[in-house]
Parts: structure tokens; C-alpha cells; sequence
């Protein structure tokens, strides 16, 4: 008789508890946990997730984009699991309900002043507890600066940012050292 080996190397790490150490995350936690196990609905099981995915991983939302994801969806609650930040570029903020982890001030208050409704995640445990009538959004984890840099700089065809030292990161001398270019007679070839 052999083992089965088959499913050995299928085991995925998931986090079982948050990182942070902000105890209101913990409430949360445990509040969603209730929930993913006894009401029966993805919603809940998503949100517990995402409570406990790390800070790179859950990305800010800007009003902007929340604006642009609601339109036409004015009876729906949106839920962001991370930080609502403002948009100075948005001019008119719609009337929008929102529920997230954190708001900005300035986010919070432009929000309020449209005839907004601002919620924590606790208080839509309450209202939705199953998530009816909401949107689940979440920010742009590749906004980071440091995705910028992702590639290999200096190689034809790429556009990966290089890591330079000092102030002035343009110029005739900066990064023409590295790689094959035109200056020493290479061609991309097609």
C-alpha cells in the first residue's frame, strides 16, 4: 500500500488572526467570524478575510472611485474593508452610503455634507448582516510606488523605474551606463 502524497503540497497559509494589534480589529474579527459561520453567505466570509490581510494588501479608496462605482447604485451600501481617503479632484461628491474601516477627515466630512451616511463595519453588522443591498469594493493594490519600480530598468522596451541615488533623478548622465542602447550600436531586434 502507498501513501498519498497528492495533496501535500496543496496546503495554503492563511492567516487565522489579524496582525495588527488595534483591538477594535479584533472586535471585528470576532464579529465576522460569528457571522461567516452562521449565516450562510460568501459576504461575511470575505470581509473576515480581507479584516485579516496586511496593510499592503488593503489598499485605500478614494471618494473618486467610490463615486465612480456607485453611479446608479443610490439605494446600495458600499463596503470598503480599508481607509476611505479624499479627492481634491472630485468636485461635487454624490450622496453615498459607505461603510468601511476608516475614513479621513476631510473624506468623512465632504461625505456628511453631501446628505451622505457614513458607517463602521460593526454598525453594518447590524443593519446588513448578510450584506443584502451593498457593493464591496476595494483600492488598487499596484499604486504603490514600490510597483513602479517592478522589471528591469535599462533593458529595451521596459519601463520599470530605477532606484537612484540622490535628489535629481533626470539628467544626460543618469542611468545611461547600464544596459545596451543606441549609444553603443544596439539594435532591438524585431
Amino acid at each position: 500500500m502507498g501513501r498519498d502524497v497528492t495533496g501535500l503540497k496543496k496546503q495554503v497559509a492563511r492567516r487565522t488572526q489579524p496582525s495588527s494589534t488595534n483591538p477594535y480589529i479584533y472586535l471585528l474579527v470576532k464579529i465576522y467570524r460569528f457571522l461567516a459561520r452562521r449565516a450562510e453567505c460568501p459576504f461575511n466570509k470575505v470581509v473576515l478575510h480581507r479584516l485579516m490581510m496586511s496593510r499592503t494588501n488593503l489598499p485605500p479608496m478614494t471618494l473618486s472611485r467610490i463615486a465612480l462605482n456607485m453611479k446608479g447604485r443610490t439605494d446600495k451600501t458600499c463596503v470598503v474593508v480599508g481607509t476611505v481617503t479624499d479627492d481634491t479632484r472630485l468636485a461635487e461628491v454624490p450622496k453615498m452610503k459607505i461603510a468601511a474601516l476608516r475614513f479621513t477627515e476631510t473624506a468623512r466630512a465632504r461625505i456628511l455634507k453631501a446628505g451622505g451616511e457614513v458607517m463602521t463595519l460593526d454598525q453594518l453588522a447590524m443593519v446588513a448582516p448578510k450584506g443584502s443591498n451593498t457593493v464591496l469594493l476595494r483600492g488598487k493594490r499596484a499604486a504603490r510606488t514600490v510597483y513602479k519600480h517592478f522589471g528591469a530598468p535599462g533593458v529595451p522596451g521596459s519601463h520599470a523605474r530605477p532606484y537612484i541615488n540622490g535628489t535629481s533623478k533626470t539628467g544626460r548622465k543618469h542611468e545611461r551606463g547600464r544596459g545596451r542602447r543606441a549609444g553603443k550600436a544596439f539594435k532591438v531586434k524585431a
